[in-house]
């Protein structure tokens, strides 16, 4: 296991180095996603002002509170409270989301499934965990968001946020066919069967 300090935007070699259970802490810029902006942008074929090539998304509708345009909050919004929501209900945007923007890494909680796994394998990338409960200590990684796009969508607006020390983070699925999630069903199937043997039961 490894630990990295990674600057966004990142490299393909970059996003190959890291390994399941590794952890890593990003700089400089996170842009928040969610269903709504996923929907406008892949099924009815809207398009961003963002550069998203080589950066990391999370799976966000945060919390912010409208304030006056300022160097201060550039964007017009304070953060509230930026949380993290659960990631498999987006599984069918992975591939999209890493041929058509150039995404690296994907942040959330809950982990996704093979269509994702074999999106980071092939283009290079992985999934980032974050414990869910945690939304507090998040928000305090976030310094500012500097920038809003399809804000007619808001909370689910697509967020440009700067962050600072955002981490760690588990490297929880890999572009190697690494998957925590994968281990944790293989030992719960491996557990249930035992415990169902032992109680004299058959499925």
């Amino acid at each position: 296991m490894a630990h990295y300090e990674l600057t966004m935007p990142v490299s393909e070699t970059q996003a190959r180095a890291l390994r399941v259970n590794d952890t890593v802490t990003l700089q400089t810029t996170l842009y928040g996603i969610r269903d709504a902006s996923y929907i406008a942008l892949f099924d009815k074929g809207r398009h961003t002002r963002f550069d998203l090539n080589g950066h990391a998304v999370i799976h966000t509708a945060p919390n912010v509170k409208k304030v006056p345009v300022s160097a201060e909050h550039p964007a017009g919004y304070a953060p509230v409270c930026i949380g993290t929501t659960t990631s498999d209900r987006m599984e069918r945007f992975t591939r999209a989301l890493m041929t058509q923007t150039g995404v690296r890494f994907i942040v959330g909680k809950g982990g996704m499934r093979e269509g994702s796994l074999a999106a980071f394998g092939e283009i290079g990338g992985a999934y980032l965990a974050i414990i869910g409960g945690t939304a507090a200590l998040e928000t305090t990684w976030v310094e500012q968001i500097e920038d809003v796009d399809l804000d007619d969508l808001n909370p689910e607006s697509l967020w440009k946020f700067r962050i600072r020390n955002f981490g760690p983070l588990l490297v929880a699925m890999d572009s190697h066919g690494g998957s925590l999630y994968t281990e944790v069903n293989a030992k719960v199937a491996t557990n249930r069967a035992a415990a169902l043997a032992r109680l004299g039961l058959t499925v």
